[in-house]
């Protein structure tokens, strides 16, 4: 989309970060142009034409901008710079790498490279002259952190090329010429280890194939256990605040089985970004016994920054997953919040005079999520190897309002549901996800329900139907027994309460901050389970309901112990025992 005469324009007029311009040539939906403010210039990307006017939403304030001021349109859309050397690194929403920047504020018309162009990588070549190359295919490799960086033909290559010469392995930088390529005209290629690919479209290098609907282990019960994700699946967690988001996404972070780990903080409030910033490099990573940052990519704008950066927040941090899924490698990909996102579509809607849909969000707003949610997946490349994109976002409703718009049309777009309850908040059950209220439609599929059977266990999905029967009929007789009061209720209404009550201590409840408890691995989660199920399907004999409640706390303090005990030590098997005792003195 390069021009060779870049069109230029005056602006116009100015409605806050929206900035009419009068053109003098052809403009392009999506693309990006610089505004001149005296010594500054101001990234901005165009949303609607409309005759000689293009409407453009700028990056940065506009304070201080008149009419009449220049503007230059750049040819291309709003894009990323791919390459070795992002992984750690801290971006915001046009991957500026944060950490090249100076002073506390972020100065206006500040852009830095995303990519240390001085560094050495060690060059491994994968492909040989001669060989048929299509976008995507692997032509060499280097170390990116301990993680295997593919260089890949540029994605905006069309067509097939052949791989005339590479080098031989070495150290070079990344802007090095590394290998020629000659298209099917005979034009020889130069290419670089960097690429560069538009946020808003979608990556394609590789072919299409039935899914194997592998889950993907968290490590987190409630979720594994009762509603799993699929490896490459989508799902999301709404919640009011203060209900545990953050620690959820940190828990899922640092536990899930992926290799590369985007945090998307897409508009969140300052305080909660800086927490991002100061405790998630801090996290040791399980896998490898390093610092989970090492593996991590976070892209972050606060609420007080300009809509536009929020707006462009997630497709930055979805196009980089894609770039890493290129790879062969599994990335996992946690936008939070994806309301700010929202609400900063609203605002440019609104300032463009849209009709406004439901709280006044544009009325495509179910179709912009869908769109943004399609692009995580699981995906075979031209080579045959796999990748996979599972997208977590989390959702803030004002209010805690479930039923407001983007909770709403994200509900459409993700198969997981996993919605944080206000009330377990309160009483301090963590993970705070209502049992009842969430879902996993993964558990609907029959790849999955046989890849459950094969790797599980066979009665798995039966176990956890049956889990969540007791859990629901649980929430029932606790109903009652509120209403009517402990002696107004026959006793199997007491022991049906607390049979809930141990699953949702047992397995609902994790320590994310007990080095054992916070990670439980699917073997694990499946004989506790069967345990907990097995006191729960056992009958006893009770004459009082004070006794139903003393001897299930008991059977729960056993149960929790062995939660915090290493996986059939000699201190997860007393507590066993000590349990199968417990029950013998009550059963019938």
């Amino acid at each position: 989309m390069a021009k060779e005469n870049k069109t230029t324009g005056k602006v116009a007029g100015i409605v806050a970060n929206l900035v009419i311009v009068d053109v003098d040539g052809p403009v392009a939906q999506n693309e990006i142009c610089f505004i001149t403010l005296k010594e500054e210039r101001l990234m901005a990307e165009v949303i609607k034409i409309v005759g000689k006017h293009a409407y453009v939403q700028v990056f940065e304030s506009t304070r201080g901008l008149k009419p009449g001021s220049e503007v230059e349109f750049q040819g291309h859309m709003l894009e990323v710079t791919l390459g070795p050397g992002i992984l750690s690194r801290n971006y915001d929403g046009l991957q500026n790498d944060l950490d090249k920047m100076e002073g506390v504020f972020l100065k206006r018309g500040d852009y830095t490279d995303p990519l240390n162009r001085e560094k050495l990588y060690s060059f491994k070549p994968l492909a040989q002259p001669g060989d048929v190359l299509k976008a995507g295919d692997w032509i060499g490799e280097v170390d990116e952190n301990d993680m295997p960086h593919k260089i890949m033909l540029p994605f905006k290559f069309q067509g097939s090329y052949t791989l005339k010469s590479i080098v031989p392995a070495g150290d070079y930088v990344v802007d090095h010429k590394v290998a020629i390529v000659t298209d099917q005209d005979g034009n020889d290629v130069p290419l670089t280890m960097v690429q560069k690919w538009p946020v808003k479209v979608a990556i394609r290098a590789f072919r299409d194939k039935p899914r194997p609907f592998k889950l993907l282990e968290t490590g987190v019960r409630c979720m594994d256990t009762l509603n799993p994700i699929a490896e490459g699946g989508t799902g999301f967690i709404p919640g009011p605040f203060g209900t545990g988001k953050t620690v959820l996404q940190h828990a899922i972070s640092k536990q899930a089985e992926a290799d590369i780990v985007i945090i998307a903080a897409c508009g969140e409030r300052a305080n909660e970004v800086v927490e991002v910033f100061t405790e998630f490099p801090e996290l040791e990573d399980p896998r490898t016994g390093k610092k989970l940052i090492e593996r991590t990519i976070i892209i972050a704008n606060t609420s007080n920054m300009p809509v536009a950066a929020r707006e462009a927040s997630v497709y930055t941090a979805m196009t980089i997953g894609e770039y890493y899924r290129s790879m062969g490698l599994k990335v996992l990909l946690m936008a939070d919040s994806t309301s700010r996102w929202a609400q900063a579509l609203r605002e440019m809607s609104n300032r463009l005079e849209e009709l406004p849909g439901p709280d006044a969000f544009p009325m495509d707003l179910s179709a912009i999520i869908s769109n943004f949610y399609s692009r995580a997946g699981y995906v075979y490349l031209n080579n045959g190897a796999s990748g996979s994109i599972t997208f977590i976002g989390t959702v803030s409703p004002a209010g805690g309002n479930l039923k407001e718009p983007v909770t709403e049309s994200t509900r459409k777009a993700a198969r997981c549901f996993y919605g944080l309850n206000q009330g377990r908040a309160d009483s301090k059950r963590y993970p705070a996800i209502d049992p009842i209220d969430s879902y996993s439609k993964y558990l609907e599929y029959p790849e999955v329900q046989e890849n459950l059977s094969r790797n599980v266990s066979e009665d798995w999905l039966d176990d956890v139907l049956k889990t969540k029967d007791i859990l629901l009929r649980g929430k029932e007789a606790m109903e009652q027994i509120n209403i009517l009061g402990d002696d107004g209720v026959p006793l199997n209404f007491h022991e049906r309460y607390w049979r809930s009550e141990l699953i949702d201590f047992v397995i609902l409840q994790q320590d994310a901050f007990d080095k054992i408890d916070s990670s439980s691995p699917m073997k694990r989660q499946q004989y506790m389970l069967s345990k907990v199920l097995e006191v729960a399907d056992a009958r006893f004999s009770f004459q009082h309901f004070e006794e139903v409640s003393t001897f299930f706390k008991q059977v729960i303090n056993e149960f929790k112990q062995m939660n915090y005990s290493e996986f059939h030590s000699d201190q997860f098997k007393k507590h066993e025992d000590q349990l199968n005792k417990l029950m013998k003195t009550r059963m019938n």
